[in-house]
This record gives structure tokens, sequence and C-alpha cells, in this order.
């Protein structure tokens, strides 16, 4: 957690503008192949004057996102019913393709850094390292200048760093409040 807290810190020095240091936080709940998630956490817009490929009302931005989730494995050790938690600390730039109003809809694009509180060994899957990057793609929808929904993929993976790395997915639910 203080790793994670470290980072958006740092990234507020480096990027923030308007002083503040998060401008939004969510929570989402995630669903896969015998293993749910739960996750809380933070974000902070990317300088407000940077954006690629500008059409004049659509624009290319992003932010960052620290987060820390729990996973509840639901097949330990390939055993059913065999349960165990993990705890998942992460660090994620993301892509957003958005409205310049960040109004309506919009797609974004992510990959970032995760540590776990342990390897996973679920339903026939290993990760065997504790680093893990968990990347995603997902479309939103931003009903007014605070709550938005959105919905993702996400994918865990060690990058082959050392096997087993079945990698983990999940289809993921997003409710976020934006200040």
């Amino acid at each position: 957690m203080l790793a994670a807290v470290a980072a958006l810190m740092a990234a507020n020095a480096a990027f923030a503008a308007d002083g503040q240091m998060i401008d939004g936080v969510y929570g989402e709940f995630a669903t896969g192949s015998k293993v749910r998630m739960v996750r809380l956490g933070a974000t902070k817009d990317w300088n407000p004057n940077w954006s690629w490929f500008d059409s004049g009302s659509t624009h290319l931005t992003g932010y960052w996102d620290a987060s820390i989730g729990g996973w509840e494995l639901r097949q330990t050790r390939n055993v059913p019913g065999d349960k165990s938690h993990i705890v998942d600390i992460g660090f994620t730039p993301v892509l957003r393709w958005e409205n310049k109003n960040k109004l309506g809809l919009y797609g974004e694009i992510g990959i970032g850094a995760h540590v776990l509180s342990h390897h996973y060994d679920n339903n026939d899957d290993g990760l065997s390292t504790a680093f893990q990057f968990g990347d995603h793609i997902g479309v939103g929808y931003v009903f007014n200048k605070n709550w938005e929904v959105a919905l993702k993929m996400q994918h865990f993976s060690n990058g082959g760093i050392k096997k087993p790395n079945s990698g983990v997915d999940y289809g993921v639910i997003k409710l976020a409040y934006r200040f």
C-alpha cells in the first residue's frame, strides 16, 4: 500500500498543475474462472494541457491509477471449495479516448505493475511470481461531472518471467466518482 501511495505522490508532483492529490476514486467488482475480486482505487489525471489526436471534440489523454484489491480464489490447488485470498497492490498508467468535455462514452487501455501477497495457484492456473503485469481494455460512460461506470476485461501475467504463468482473466464492472 505504501508503494502505491508513494507512486501516486510522485506522479502528482511530476504532472499536477492543479495541486490536487487525486481526481477521483472508484470501486470495482470482477469475476473470472473460480476467482472473484473487489478493488478500490484512486486516480489522478495527467496534465490537462497534454493530449494527442485532438479532433476538436475528442482527444487521447490519460490518468494514473493506484489500487488495492482482494482476490478470493475458490478452487485453491485445484481442490473444489478450497478457498484462499490474495491482496493485490497496483499502479497503472491508463490511456483514454474521450470527449474533451469529459462526458459521454469513452474507451481506455492500460498496463501496469501489480504485487500480489502470494503466488496464485487456483483452478489449474498458476502465477509463480508475486510481481504481475495487469493490462486492461474497457469502455465506459460518464453521466455528469462526477459519476461514471465502465466495463473492462483485465488480464494478469508475469510476462514469462517464470513458469508457471497461465495468466488470470477477469470481467470487471467499475463505478467511479470524480471530484
